[in-house]
């Protein structure tokens, strides 16, 4: 791909540089805010080569793909000779798929949508997004740590391989302070600050473990909640802490003199944020966290068994495509933390399969070349785990194909489900990969049970797109 004469194109396309407000990219696209969304010929930025789709209105977003969005967005900025905003609008980009859906099965849906989920659906993404790269790069080496391991079982005696299985697991142990930082960059606080918050709730203190050798050991109990333990609700909790870090730090710089605040305002901020994080946040903290795992891992799961793997994998691509799955990253991270895996991770990585074996039986049954043309570049990605490309390319304009697909989907979290109920509880040992890429973080000696999901949501998402999903007629929904 000629990054930069596609990037001259699109300028040309969507009306010239002056109809640019800002610029971005995430994962797979190039997202355009717009002044005027009416003056985008959307129609021939469609069939620009090395486009796989396109998401229509005030932010246009062109869908290129994985490793090729920042690249173009490198591109996009020295043709219009400005650089890009630093931020990722989940929130805009959610609206956006929303309306396109709308679009697609030519319903009047009318989304009622408030403006304080919008920004949370946001401010989680804004936090967990950029630290995608690290999940997949830890979960890569502890993928092949996993295989190293069953191939040679002698292996963990030696402290090389020990050293660098440690390196995945790096991200896990120190994601609290990540997130803190993040959290408070996010919220226009001190970074540094919100490293620190991050690790308040996870203080050995809390438990009685004492600082100094001669230090009496003696855990925290509070008169109501009863003895506090560290990691109390987790990340939500680190989150939440330096949140309240942010609002003390800017309340303090609206009465503390700006000579004393290097002085004053860090260390109140500090103090004040960690009590009030101990005594409240951290609790209710707790009480979400509990209460999310219930929903969704005792309660869906445990107790839902094939229908609650059915329901979970087969809803996991609307979640996508809204730009709100990252909302679950925090509890993903928080069941690895407590139980060294997380059950939900195999199950929702069917929505997929069943994209893929939609994919095939789409382009078995089409004869327009730039449809398989888009599927020939998106499956092998899909295969990997890397859906976007399928969602925005493919089954999301055909529309009745992204059903088929979501069908296929819950058979195979009904597969995974089943073995769960069957073999005992496994999942993900490592966040950031999908696909068959998620293979080697499942729990040893469960991986028949995820690889045998993908082959059911597939075939799955195959039969039933190609006999129901698919007629050749859709294919002007592409134009």
């Amino acid at each position: 791909m000629n990054y930069n004469d596609l990037g001259q194109q699109i300028l040309g396309l969507v009306g010239g540089g002056g109809n640019i407000d800002s610029f971005t990219n995430c994962m797979t696209r190039l997202r355009l805010n717009l002044v005027d969304s009416s003056r985008a010929d959307v129609a021939a930025i469609k069939a620009l080569d090395g486009v796989l789709g396109v998401v229509e209105g005030q932010q246009l977003q062109v869908v290129v793909g994985p490793g090729h969005a920042q690249r173009l967005r490198d591109a996009f900025a020295d043709e219009l000779g400005r650089e890009p905003a630093p931020e990722l609008d989940v929130a805009s980009a959610a609206a956006e798929d929303l309306a396109r859906v709308a679009q697609q099965t030519k319903e009047k849906v009318k989304a009622k949508q408030s403006t304080s989920v919008h920004a949370g659906f946001r401010h989680i993404g804004n936090i967990f997004i950029p630290i995608i790269p690290g999940f997949i790069a830890c979960g890569i080496i502890a993928s092949i740590a996993n295989i190293w391991k069953v191939a040679n079982p002698s292996i963990t005696a030696n402290p090389w391989f020990l050293a660098f299985a440690a390196v995945g697991s790096v991200l896990v142990g120190g994601l609290q302070f990540i997130v803190g930082h993040n959290t408070a960059k996010e919220f226009g606080g001190t970074p540094v600050l919100g490293f620190i918050a991050g690790g308040i709730p996870y203080m050995p203190a809390l438990a009685g473990i004492a600082a100094t050798a001669n230090a009496p050991a003696q855990p925290l109990v509070l008169p109501l909640f009863g003895q506090l333990s560290p990691a109390l609700g987790g990340v939500i909790g680190a989150m939440a802490t330096a949140w309240l870090f942010t609002v003390i730090e800017k309340q303090l710089r609206k009465v503390v003199p700006a000579a004393l605040e290097l002085f004053i305002i860090p260390a109140v901020t500090v103090i004040i944020g960690a009590a009030a994080s101990i005594l409240v946040l951290m609790p209710i903290s707790a009480l979400l966290m509990k209460g999310l795992t219930w929903l969704l891992v005792d309660f869906g799961l445990n107790q839902g068994g094939v229908i609650g793997g059915f329901l979970m994998a087969s809803l996991f691509l609307p979640m996508v495509m809204l730009g709100i799955h990252q909302d679950l990253t925090p509890l993903h991270a928080q069941l690895i933390a407590d139980h060294g895996f997380t059950q939900l991770l195999p199950i929702l990585a069917m929505a997929g399969a069943g994209q893929d074996g939609m994919a095939i039986a789409v382009w078995l049954k089409t004869k327009n070349a730039k449809l398989r043309k888009i599927i020939e570049g998106a499956l092998p990605l899909g295969l990997l785990g890397i859906g976007e490309p399928l969602i925005y390319g493919v089954s999301l304009p055909l529309f009745y194909p992204f059903i088929t697909a979501c069908l296929g989907a819950g058979f195979g979290g009904a597969f995974v489900s089943f073995g769960m109920q069957v073999s005992g509880p496994f999942g993900a040992q490592a966040l950031g990969l999908s696909g068959f890429m998620m293979t080697g973080v499942i729990t040893p000696g469960m991986w028949g049970w995820y690889v045998g999901g993908i082959l059911v949501g597939a075939l799955a998402g195959f039969l039933l797109t190609y006999f129901w999903g698919f007629k050749t007629s859709m294919e002007s929904r592409l134009d």
